[in-house]
């Protein structure tokens, strides 16, 4: 599945150029990652949003919004944001901060945080989006 560029764009521009925001290519799509934790992602014409299980019952309340589904398998902790839902820049920005702000609140994933604490020690900068060997 291909995913919208200009709404990648616009989530891009959302997310700004902080170090710990990072890109991958994942579900045919692309998703954002925060400290290493997915907080958003691109699908189709959709925007996936990380909102935690704890928050996802009342999420689902709101307009466009839906469980997000995977081969059949309802993934815990994540909804989907129909597109006609993120017109507005307000709303993608809402959608996409809130999503940023629950990944910044979990652990950094062990590569996220080694990364940093070789780059502080050496002074080096390291990428941090290699694939696993």
């Amino acid at each position: 599945m291909a995913f919208d560029e200009a709404l990648a764009g616009r989530v891009r521009a959302v997310l700004g150029e902080a170090p710990d925001v990072d890109e991958r290519h994942m579900f045919g799509g692309i998703a954002y990652m925060v400290a290493g934790n997915m907080a958003c992602g691109v699908m189709g014409d959709d925007l996936l949003v990380r909102v935690g299980k704890d928050d996802q019952s009342a999420v689902l309340s709101l307009p466009f919004v839906r469980r997000m589904e995977m081969s059949g398998r309802v993934m815990g902790g994540f909804v989907v944001v129909d597109a006609e839902g993120l017109d507005e820049d307000d709303a993608l920005e809402a959608w996409v901060e809130r999503g940023s702000a629950y990944a910044a609140s979990l652990p950094a994933t062990w590569r996220t945080a080694r990364a940093a604490e070789l780059a502080a020690g050496s002074g080096v900068p390291v990428q941090t989006t290699s694939p696993l060997p």
